[in-house]
Formats: structure tokens, C-alpha cells, sequence
């Protein structure tokens, strides 16, 4: 029997601030060439840098693609790894988008949880890629940062129940360049698959009668 094709759903930011090119779009267009094989059908898109298409766009993903996974690529400054977050959160957003707005409330979703964490074991899937090998470091994160990566991550966190991941690059050359983020990305893309693939096994085990 043919097993059913997985959507797999990856987004990078458009232009904001200094980055007038966005490492983590860059990263995404390099994965989409590379792909995620045979049995899954990536789709990518570019977001802008705007809390309020944030709001409508990550729900329309969803519904859209009813995808297995949702991961978002995020740049940070301040990165020197690519770096897997654990967790989104709901409040402190002050800082202005492209659009000179941020939410009157500071937060993601009024009333919403404090913080979502990711249903992926993290820590499983920075093991598993760091043991491949990759030419590329890979650390874990609980701290997106309250600027549009963590609104777009709680965002999705809270649409998903927790299927969505969010991964921040460095800047391109800092230390990588465009082939290793996207190398970078498919594998622990793959292995974010196969840990959520292994839990959920785990769950159906435990639930058969």
C-alpha cells in the first residue's frame, strides 16, 4: 500500500531593518530546490514582516495545505548556529513591523496561554542532526525573541496545537552561506518528520484496543 503524500509547509521572512536580504527566505528558496523527497510535497512561502498578515496568513496555510508540518525560518542578528526554538511566546511585543504597527495589546491571541511549546522533541532532532555530520552547528533555543519570528511562531503554535517549529539562521556568511542553511534545513526538516512520526506511532500504539 502507497503511503499517503505529506504536506510540508516552510515559510521565510521577507526584507526588514538592516537585512535588506532576508537569510532565512534565502535558506528556504535553497531547500525548496533541494526538496524533501519523494513522499512529501513542500510548499514555501515568503512573509512579510507585518504582525497583521501574520494573523490571517499562518490560518490560510493551515487550511489550505492540512499539512503535517509547519516549520518557519526566522534570521537573528545575533545567531551564530542555526538555532531550533522550543517554544513561542504570547506577550511583549513592542517593536514596530515594516508597517510602523505592533498590536495595541503587546500580545499574540487575547487570553491565549503564556507560552505553546512545540509537540517536536527538540533536543531529539538537535542529537540526531548534529550526529550527521552537517558542516553547520546546531543549537536549541527557548527565547524567539518578542519581534515577528516569536509572533509568527506563537501564532502558528497556538492554529496548530503545537505541529509548527521555528528555526532561526544566522546572517548569510555569518558563518554560512545560502547551500549550507538549505542543506541545514532539509536534514533536520527530516528528522523534525521522523521524531513527530515516532511519537505519533507511540500514541497509536498506547490508544489500540
Amino acid at each position: 500500500m502507497e503511503q499517503p503524500r505529506k504536506a510540508v509547509v516552510v515559510t521565510g521572512f521577507g526584507p526588514f531593518g538592516e537585512h535588506t536580504v532576508n537569510a532565512s527566505w534565502i535558506a528556504v528558496q535553497e531547500l525548496e530546490k533541494l526538496g524533501l523527497g519523494d513522499g512529501v510535497d513542500l510548499h514555501v512561502y515568503e512573509i512579510p514582516v507585518e504582525y497583521k498578515t501574520v494573523q490571517t496568513l499562518i490560518p490560510a496555510l493551515w487550511e489550505k495545505h492540512s499539512p503535517q508540518l509547519v516549520v518557519h525560518v526566522g534570521v537573528s542578528g545575533m545567531a551564530t548556529t542555526v538555532t531550533l526554538e522550543k517554544c513561542g511566546h504570547n506577550k511583549g511585543y513592542q517593536g514596530l513591523d515594516n508597517c510602523r504597527f505592533c498590536p495595541g495589546s503587546q500580545c499574540c491571541v487575547e487570553d491565549g496561554p503564556e507560552s505553546i511549546d512545540s509537540i517536536i522533541d527538540m533536543d531529539a532532532v538537535c542529537k540526531r542532526v548534529t550526529t550527521l555530520g552537517l558542516d553547520v552547528s546546531v543549537t536549541i533555543s527557548q527565547d524567539a525573541g518578542r519581534y515577528l519570528c516569536d509572533f509568527t511562531y506563537y501564532t502558528s503554535l497556538y492554529q496548530s496545537h503545537g505541529r509548527s517549529a521555528f528555526v532561526h539562521v544566522p546572517p548569510l556568511g555569518k558563518p554560512y552561506d545560502a547551500g549550507q542553511l538549505g542543506r541545514a534545513l532539509r536534514a533536520i526538516i527530516e528528522e523534525m518528520l521522523d521524531v513527530l512520526e515516532q511519537s505519533e506511532d507511540k500514541v497509536r500504539c498506547c490508544h489500540q484496543p
